[in-house]
C-alpha cells in the first residue's frame, strides 16, 4: 500500500485483538514519532508506553477512554513545558510526532485511536510525570478486530480557500490566479 493509501484508508480503532505488539513493530512506531519535525528542532516530546494491564484499566475510567483496557498498548504523548512561551509549539510538535506514529502503526497493520478526553492531573499522577511535563494526548494501539466504515468528511470545496478566506466560496481550479 502506498503512503497516500495508508493515510486515506486509516480509521480510528477502538476494538482490538488480545495480542501484544511485537517489540520490533513497537520500536518502528516509536521511531516514526522520534523522527517527526519540531519547532527549532527542540524535540520536546516524551512518550510513555503503557502495557501494564492495571495501568491501562486505570486509564480507562473516562467516557472516551473505556476501551483502553483492551488495547495492546497506550502511548501517552507528553511535552516539556519548562519554557511557557514555547508551550504552543510543544503541543503542536508532540501532536505531529503522535500522528507520525498513527500513520506508521496503520502501515504496519496496527490500529490506533487518538484520545483527548482524559483528566491530565490523574494521568500525570498515575504515570509519575513531573510538573513541567504536559500530557498532550493518549494514543491506543492494537491489532484491529473491527474495520469501521469511512466517516463523512467535508469536501475540499468546503475547507480550502485560496489567497483569502471567503465563507461559502467555491474551490476554483488550481491553475487560476497564480495558484
Amino acid at each position: 500500500m502506498s503512503l497516500i493509501d495508508v493515510i486515506l484508508n486509516r480509521r480510528s480503532i477502538r476494538r482490538y485483538e488480545k495480542r501484544p505488539i511485537p517489540e520490533e513493530t513497537m520500536k518502528l512506531i516509536l521511531e516514526a514519532g522520534r523522527m517527526a519535525p519540531s519547532a527549532g528542532n527542540r524535540q520536546p516530546w516524551h512518550f510513555v508506553v503503557v502495557t501494564d494491564q492495571e495501568l491501562k484499566e486505570k486509564l480507562s475510567q473516562w467516557r472516551y477512554t473505556l476501551f483502553l483496557k483492551d488495547s495492546a498498548a497506550v502511548i501517552v504523548g507528553c511535552g516539556e513545558n519548562s519554557r511557557p512561551r514555547l508551550e504552543r509549539f510543544t503541543t503542536i510538535d508532540v501532536t505531529i510526532a503522535l500522528e507520525n506514529m498513527v500513520i506508521a502503526a496503520w502501515a504496519l497493520g496496527v490500529g490506533s485511536c487518538w484520545i483527548g478526553g482524559f483528566d491530565e492531573k490523574i494521568v500525570k499522577k498515575l504515570l509519575k510525570l513531573p510538573d513541567d511535563i504536559k500530557v498532550v494526548a493518549l494514543l491506543s494501539l492494537g491489532y484491529p478486530v473491527e474495520q469501521p466504515t469511512p466517516r463523512r468528511k467535508k469536501s475540499l470545496e468546503e475547507i480550502v480557500h485560496y489567497n483569502k478566506f471567503v465563507k461559502g466560496e467555491k474551490l476554483e481550479k488550481l491553475d487560476q490566479g497564480g495558484r
